[in-house]
């Protein structure tokens, strides 16, 4: 449903452009003018408290200030402003915000690199830099972004709150600290997080990473699998909700003890019917039963291969069609249903992160598991055999077989029906028999993990708690926070945080006793700052709370939320988390963040691969935007292809949407040459024909981010134009409808040059004020429709007909059709079908 704007009228420079001649189209002049109008009359600072017009909450994701935009910004960012303005003409109070993620390691690496220069550049001072000319650049797009609502990370006013919503969380349980696995660079002497781990490298350093154990703080994300397993009620892209569901990773299967000497090893497994096939154990290198379990003999060469895999990143070691390694132990287990002792191994396909960091291995049904036997002469024994087909034979299978069939070699059950697809039942029947033994228990299991959200670094959020020998670890005081970063820190790596080495920050009193105690020097996972970062839009500077509930209430969740899929693990699924945490805290009453999503594709270098400075294949829109104006840009990177596939820039295409913008200016802003030519009754029944088809095509395609599409429909709507001028339609009622309708579709598309058309007609408030044209059914309808008329299945000719034609009409002028009269000489019409509005065939046999 359509709502008409009520936001007030404004008094732009509008008087002026109207008694100027048009002149030439020059984006560069006039966008610089309306951008600056528009901030001036705060045209995009919206109430949020007006209730006149339904709420929409479109948020695009916020970037990290890396100090100047790429056209891979503007990408994600000028398409979803079209889309939030199409929404605001469309009668909503839109809410479209923007702000900066602004910790995180550039900012820190980039401080280290200069002092190590002799330099001093300061991550904070480098951060604001960065944020103020991406700002400048913001404005250049033209987006109706609402800068009096911004947020920006790394000011203590706002990760005061995250760290009141850690506190909260410790409270409850779902913050802890444990030891975890961590990348250690070994010539820096720190710990790295992931992204700075290259090909098992550190990115500074160049050394080969280890994994180390070393006491972390974790967020308890797996208290709520099953919840985010839940998509009900989000129009959210397919690929990511699987992408989600295949990470959380819920397995239903049972756990099994293998004995051995050292102590019993846990597997768990999702076909426990398969148990009668485990030939041999895999363990992960840093299984704690390693040590015990590994012979004298064998102990060189494991530990050689342990050290070997720490160097690994887990990618790496799971890595598809990478060849199976490993070594021996030297020692055994027992196969609980079989009782045979069976060799253990270790191997870097196997993780201590995942499950439980042992693997039963059956190589006859298991993919991997084949692979590794094959390579190191282990027995495969078929214990499945599929139905109806050749019996598999251990020695001789090109590779393993993981469907369903019949149980064979697993007394006391050959002959069972098993299988994950269709034969489930009878794994039930396996589980029950072990829990009657104690061998083995019916168990659900998670790929996820808790989230690590500790980081040896600088530049995040500090984690408000202490250590203090009498109380242990307490949790700093609320009235205290926040708990800022002091600005006096030495950046290059010595092995710990830099914080570790600042007396001022590091000694401190305990908030229960008052004795004297340390601070966690750890800050927090930048991810932290962007699960809940909506919410401060709507209050950014509230100081009583992390967000004004009465708000959140009212504004969210997220009507649409755009950005990159890249994000749909970590981001989305960690604001999926914090959403259902707040809403528990009872901040809010909903429990998914973002109604509807979105995502954009990859926009490419003109030789089709992704833009990097050492391709030199990246564009800079600055440079764009100042030859081409940023309407050119922004309907260009609309028009390059299906937006949530991307596609290469070519400088040939933008040149082309240019043109089309300077069509559009000379249709409708330059004056009429025709002079004495007046159109016909036709050309402009014509007109408003294609007038009211580009508006019901364009809203549509901005209705599905098709945006490819729209620009499409609205260069054939800029030729209908050019023609009906010639033809001498300017003048009337239908070329003043066509003009205004041209210009209102092409607002949020290409704003500046929209705003200019709509002042030059004479309009004293912006066209983001008004409402979208709506189509009108009689103006679609055509009089007079042609017929296609086939004799026999072929086709023989069209004839034009009356659209409300009948039926006997419609054959009667097919048949006088000269040449489908020709083609029925000697004929006989055996069958008439009729397809209104499009076809006629004749059935025909000869005469006779």
């Amino acid at each position: 449903m359509d709502h008409p704007p009520t936001e007030p009228r404004d008094d732009g420079p509008r008087a002026a452009e109207r008694n100027e001649r048009p002149g030439r189209y020059d984006p560069t002049t006039l966008e610089a003018r309306w951008r600056q109008a528009w901030k001036d009359q705060g045209l995009y600072t919206v109430d949020l408290d007006d209730s006149s017009r339904p709420k929409y909450y479109f948020l695009t994701m916020y970037p990290y200030p890396s100090g100047d935009l790429h056209v891979g910004h503007w990408y994600a960012e000028a398409p979803a402003d079209a889309a939030a303005r199409f929404r605001r003409m469309r009668g909503y109070n839109v809410l479209f915000p923007m702000g900066f993620d602004a910790f995180g390691l550039p900012a820190e690496n980039a401080a280290i690199r200069a002092a190590r220069e002799g330099e001093k550049v300061h991550p904070m001072s480098l951060t604001y830099e960065r944020i103020d000319r991406m700002e400048k650049q913001f404005e250049q797009m033209g987006a109706m972004f609402d800068w009096s609502k911004k947020v920006v990370t790394c000011d203590p006013e706002y990760y005061r709150w995250n760290q009141w919503v850690f506190l909260r969380m410790f409270e409850r349980g779902l913050a802890y600290r444990k030891e975890s696995l961590v990348n250690w660079d070994p010539v820096d002497q720190t710990v790295l997080a992931n992204e700075q781990v290259i090909d098992g490298r550190g990115d500074r350093s160049g050394a080969l990473v280890e994994r180390r154990l070393m006491p972390q703080w974790h967020f308890k994300i797996t208290d709520y699998a099953d919840e985010l397993l839940d998509f009900e009620g989000l129009d959210w892209p397919e690929k990511v909700k699987t992408m989600q569901t295949n990470w959380i990773g819920r397995s239903e299967g049972a756990q099994v003890a293998f004995q051995t000497e050292a102590g019993p090893i846990e597997v768990f497994t999702t076909r426990p019917d398969t148990l009668w096939g485990a030939t041999f154990m895999v363990l992960a290198p840093e299984h704690p039963l390693v040590p015990r379990l590994t012979t004298d003999a064998r102990r060189a060469e494991v530990k050689a291969y342990q050290a070997a895999a720490a160097r690994m990143s887990e990618i790496d070691r799971q890595a598809e069609g990478k060849a199976k390694t490993g070594v021996f132990t030297g020692g055994y287990a027992v196969n609980p249903v079989t009782d045979e002792r069976v060799p253990v191994w270790i191997a870097d396909y196997v993780l201590t992160t995942y499950g439980t960091g042992a693997v039963m291995a059956v190589p006859a049904h298991d993919q991997r598991d084949f692979e590794f036997a094959r390579a190191f002469g282990l027995e495969v024994r078929v214990v499945v055999q599929p139905e109806g087909a050749e019996a598999l034979d251990g020695a001789t299978m090109a590779e393993a077989y993981a469907g369903d069939g019949v149980l064979v070699n697993s007394a006391p059950f050959d002959g069972l029906r098993v299988g994950k697809e269709g034969a489930q039942e009878g794994i039930g029947r396996v589980i029950d028999w072990l829990a009657e033994r104690g061998i083995g228990e019916k168990k659900v299991t998670y790929r996820l993990r808790d989230w690590l959200i500790s980081r040896q670094r600088y530049w995040g959020t500090p984690i408000p708690v202490v250590y203090c020998d009498a109380c242990g670890i307490v949790g700093v005081r609320d009235e205290d926070l926040p708990v800022e970063l002091p600005a006096d820190v030495d950046f290059l790596p010595t092995g710990q945080s830099p914080l570790t080495l600042h007396e001022g920050f590091l000694n401190t009193t305990c908030p229960t006793c008052g004795g004297p105690a340390r601070r966690e020097t750890d800050t927090m996972d930048t991810f932290m700052d962007s699960s809940w970062y909506w919410f401060r839009y709507l209050s950014p500077h509230l100081d009583t709370a992390p967000l004004d509930s009465r708000l959140a209430k009212a504004w969210a969740p997220v009507d649409m939320y755009t950005g990159g899929v890249e994000h749909a693990i970590l981001h989305l699924l960690y604001s999926r988390f914090f959403t259902k945490v707040l809403r528990d805290l009872g901040l809010i009453d909903h429990g998914e963040p973002f109604v509807r999503m979105r995502n954009q594709g990859m926009i490419l270098g003109e030789d089709g691969e992704k833009m990097s400075k050492s391709r030199g294949n990246v564009v800079n829109p600055d440079h764009l935007v100042e030859a081409y104006g940023a309407d050119a840009v922004r309907a260009y990177l609309m028009f390059i292809g299906p937006w949530d596939q991307g596609g290469p820039w070519n400088y040939q295409g933008i040149e082309g949407v240019s043109r089309f913008l300077n069509r559009v200016w000379s249709a409708i802003a330059a004056p009429t040459e025709e002079a004495g030519v007046q159109a016909d009754t036709a050309t402009l029944r014509e007109l408003r024909r294609a007038v009211h088809q580009a508006i019901a095509k364009v809203s549509d395609h901005l209705e599905g981010f098709r945006f490819n599409t729209a620009v499409a429909e609205l260069m054939t709507l800029q030729n209908a134009l050019t023609k009906a001028k010639a033809a001498g339609a300017a003048g009337s009622p239908e070329w003043a409808e066509a003009c205004e309708a041209m210009t209102l579709l092409l607002a949020p598309i290409a704003p500046h040059l929209a705003e200019e058309l709509w002042a030059r007609a004479g309009n004293d408030t912006s066209v983001h004020l008004q409402a979208w044209p709506v189509a009108d059914p009689e103006a679609l309808a055509r009089d007079e429709v042609v017929i296609a008329v086939q004799v026999g299945g072929k086709l023989r000719g069209e004839v034009t007909v009356p659209a409300d034609a009948g039926k006997e009409d419609v054959l009667a002028a097919a048949k006088a059709s000269p040449n489908v009269r020709r083609h029925l000489e000697g004929m006989v019409v055996v069958r008439e079908i009729v397809v209104p509005g499009k076809l006629v065939n004749l059935v025909v046999k000869p005469q006779g």
